[in-house]
């Protein structure tokens, strides 16, 4: 193992491959990149997967680098060619769960089990209950009905059972009996997939059947499915790892510690979604988060309080939402907190259930608990925990989960009717947190597993509660409902942003950050255009007003659902109006989906294509009229309907086009000032692909697809030197696209230039503009020698007359003299009249030039 810790990256650059976009499609890209100014290139999962996979995270084999991306050999030429143009490689890891596919031979170690059962040499992989049910076998809830229906559809082939494109392992001596006996004789029960709701006996990745949980906490489990990752670290090939969902681990503390032992130290960052205020545990062995809490902290910068208040009340008289349907916050995730627990997640509480149950059996001093009692204090417990999850063997965490598990308590208590039945709210919240795993009797094996199997059930459902459902019904400013936001209070004071800032610098120095992702909701650019609209609800009012009564007209008066109504224009309006082109046109070609969009005349409308599936999404993520499994036929009907006749219309994009076109400088202040910001900020900032460019984008699969890297962009990007970037667009074009690409060529040089600036060592000083008592100048200065500006709310700015005379003090000596590396010019210190620093761009990055 070399023995070196590796440095922190300067940058990052998300790759997303897949078939269309293998290792050698992302070789060619390199010399691009690394023109670019990033340090390191984040390659998406690149071990056996899935056929067909346009992820990765359905892992199927850990021993093996996917063929269909190029195999090892493909990712060793991938690293061979990054590191011949100065980069890194960086990937990303999924230890919690691998692919239940079709055939299931194509996972071996699963294989292994639904052939032999517990006493297979892999049984200790997966997270199987074998006594929950189902005469000790494995679910597989695979079949399209009910058995007796599907039988046949099934047939023998030797020693595998098959049915439609699935396979299955027969257990050795059964292959001879009559199809009946012999699926009763297996160690897997074959079921009618609505099933695995309530019936389902192996955990899985949140509620998704088809991905089944590994337990890398046992060390022979880790050491099997983690060999091939750091054989390619020990060789030099990957110098950093991104680990995905470690909060449903069953100890991500002490699986970081492994990890870093066993990298030797390499930089690792964890996707975990930090609430409010929670932090980071200090115990964990990485450099910090995968940087969601930067992107909120960012975003919210550029939300106008004021603003939004008032578009709630425009939002509430145009929805009219019940309050636990959309109408308030907090009311919304607790009713979709409900929904999930006693719903989707109900196997998962009924595990629990029978562990506490038999645990209480063997501790009868802690009295009689019926399952019932259990099952609710279950339910109200996890609904009040306002994190993901706790974390029961963890010290560094004991008092905040203590005091955060008995406020959930007391309010878990209050809803029972009787007050001695709620003593079993008592006893949940002490299993939870580990306490009574000495001297209460019982298996302490049982302890371990409640513990451990609670926090990651409250993992799993704040994640499809909030994220997956309370995201998409409560939708006052779409731009709010991201990855680790608060919808409720979206808005981020000035002061806060620097807080942040300031103790990441100190505690987490090489966290990662990020704006957009390949699981962002709606890319950063998207996300700016919609905070515009905080600023001018009123407009917003007009706007959908109007769009609203034309699509009546247009649909014989037929009225749509008004909450799909008002996601579908915002959504819209995030697409509309921009005149970048697509960047590379030809060459960088993202099929329907995934960049800029050229909306062209306004005869051409909002692409269906892309709109479409992004707001038939949302509504079955609401749950409100139809789901993903209960799907409403006439209702997704009625909604493709009103999008093809409102926001896809020519009218709709001439409306949604001019409205764009007013907002169009505030647009360009937040787009450029969220980039500025995340490029300087402390911490390792991560670009997702394209967007260094303007970028465009909703959800997957809007922002999954393949990217296409043209030869003109070395050409374009290699413009200047430190600091130096584009004149144009990839076709030579100006406009925001351009500034984009010029404002990330200039920062992401300027860190590889300077790591000592921006890295662990450097410092972050917040800078405070005079004459600008509303807070719409956000500057800091990174070790003194760099000073970023940016511009926020600038249409409220604009509405009280400018700058005036507002200054901004720079640090360092009065003489000094600053360059801007935006625009080439020179200012000199101590103090700059923001009016002239911002006269040209609404963002200025300044770096001293001369003492």
């Amino acid at each position: 193992m070399t023995p070196e810790f590796s440095a922190p990256p300067t940058a990052t650059y998300r790759l997303q491959l897949q078939p269309d976009f293998p290792f050698a499609a992302a070789e060619k890209a390199v010399p691009y990149l690394a023109a670019l100014g990033v340090s390191h290139l984040h390659l998406s999962p690149v071990l056996g997967a899935v056929p067909g996979s346009t992820h990765g995270y359905d892992v199927v084999d850990h021993s093996v680098v996917r063929a269909e991306l190029g195999g090892e050999e493909g990712l060793r030429a991938l690293s061979r060619t990054a590191a011949a143009n100065g980069l890194r490689l960086v990937v990303d890891l999924v230890p919690n769960h691998m692919a239940r596919p079709a055939p299931a031979s194509l996972n071996g170690p699963l294989w292994s089990v639904l052939r032999d059962g517990p006493a297979s040499p892999c049984a200790r992989w997966f997270d199987i209950d074998w006594e929950g049910g189902h005469g000790g076998r494995l679910l597989m809830p695979v079949l399209g009905g009910r058995l007796a229906d599907e039988l046949p559809r099934m047939r023998v082939e030797g020693d595998v059972l098959r049915y439609h494109e699935h396979a299955f392992p027969i257990r050795p001596g059964t292959e001879r009996l009559p199809l009946p006996q012999l699926l009763d004789a297996q160690w897997y029960r074959l079921s009618w997939w609505r099933l695995a709701r309530t019936e389902l006996n192996y955990r899985r990745f949140f509620t998704i059947s088809e991905l089944i949980a590994v337990r890398v906490e046992d060390p022979e489990v880790f050491r099997a499915t983690h060999a091939t990752v750091l054989r390619l670290v020990e060789d030099g090939v990957i110098d950093g790892l991104r680990i995905d969902h470690p909060d449903g681990l069953a100890d991500p503390a002490g699986y970081l510690a492994r990890l870093r032992q066993a990298t030797g130290g390499r930089w690792t960052v964890v996707e975990k979604i930090l609430t409010g205020d929670e932090r980071l545990p200090e115990s964990w062995a990485c450099a910090g988060t995968t940087g969601y809490d930067a992107l909120r902290h960012i975003d919210g910068l550029f939300v106008c309080p004021e603003g939004v208040d008032r578009l709630f009340g425009v939002y509430r008289d145009a929805v009219a939402p019940l309050a636990d349907r959309g109408g308030d916050w907090e009311e919304t995730v607790r009713q979709a907190a409900y929904e999930v627990v006693t719903h989707e997640l109900s196997a998962e509480v009924d595990r629990l259930v029978r562990t506490a149950a038999r645990i209480s059996e063997r501790a009868p001093h802690h009295g009689d608990h019926a399952p019932w009692a259990l099952r609710r204090a279950l339910h109200e417990l996890l609904v009040r925990l306002p994190v993901y999850r706790p974390y029961a063997h963890d010290p560094w965490c004991a008092e905040r989960d203590a005091a955060m598990l008995a406020a959930a308590a007391e309010g878990a208590a209050a809803a029972f009717e009787v007050r001695e039945e709620a003593r079993s709210v008592a006893l949940v919240r002490d299993l939870a947190l580990g306490r009574l795993r000495d001297g209460s009797g019982g298996d302490s094996a049982d302890h371990d597993d409640f513990a451990a199997r609670f926090a990651q059930t409250a993992s799993a459902l704040h994640a499809k509660s909030v994220e997956d459902r309370a995201f998409y019904r409560y939708a006052p400013l779409l731009s709010a409902c991201e990855v680790g936001g608060d919808p409720g209070a979206p808005a981020v004071p000035v002061a806060a942003f620097h807080a942040f800032c300031a103790r990441l610098q100190e505690s987490w120095p090489a966290s990662g950050t990020v704006l957009s992702t390949h699981d962002t909701k709606r890319s950063a650019d998207v996300r700016a255009r919609l905070a515009a609209v905080s600023e001018c609800p009123e407009g917003w009012r007009e706007v959908v007003t109007r769009l609203n009564a034309c699509t009546a007209r247009t649909m014989d008066g037929i009225e749509p659902d008004p909450q799909m109504a008002w996601t579908a224009w915002q959504t819209a309006f995030g697409l509309a109006g921009t005149t970048a082109p697509l960047p590379g046109a030809a060459d960088l070609h993202v099929p329907s989906c995934g960049a800029a969009v050229a909306p062209g005349p306004a005869g051409d409308g909002i692409p269906f294509e892309r709109l479409a599936p992004a707001v038939l999404k949302a509504v079955r993520e609401a749950g409100l009229h139809t789901t993903w499994t209960e799907q409403n036929t006439w209702y997704e009907e009625s909604v493709t309907e009103f999008l093809r006749a409102g926001p896809c219309s020519p009218a709709a994009a001439a409306e949604l086009t001019a409205f764009a076109d007013e907002l169009a400088p505030f647009i360009r202040a937040n787009v450029l000032g969220a980039a500025l910001l995340h490029l300087t900020m402390p911490g390792v900032p991560d670009l997702y692909q394209g967007t260094e460019h303007e970028y465009l984008a909703l959800v997957d699969p809007d922002n999954r697809a393949p990217a296409r890297f043209s030869p003109e962009f070395l050409a374009d990007v290699d413009g200047g030197g430190e600091g130096g970037g584009p004149a144009g667009a990839p076709d030579g074009t100006s406009g925001l696209s351009a500034e984009k690409l010029r404002l990330t060529a200039a920062a992401l040089r300027l860190r590889r230039a300077h790591p000592e600036w921006f890295g662990p060592q450097g410092a972050y000083r917040s800078l405070q503009a005079a004459g600008d008592p509303d807070g719409h100048c956000v500057a800091f200065a990174r070790a003194d020698r760099a000073v970023t500006v940016a511009t926020r709310l600038s249409l409220r700015l604009a509405e009280s007359g400018g700058w005036h005379t507002a200054t901004l003090q720079l640090p360092g000596a009065a003489s000094a003299t600053w360059r801007d590396l935006l625009t080439g010019r020179d200012f000199e210190g101590p103090t700059v009249p923001l009016a002239a620093l911002l006269d040209r761009w609404p963002v200025a990055l300044l770096v001293l030039s001369a003492p």
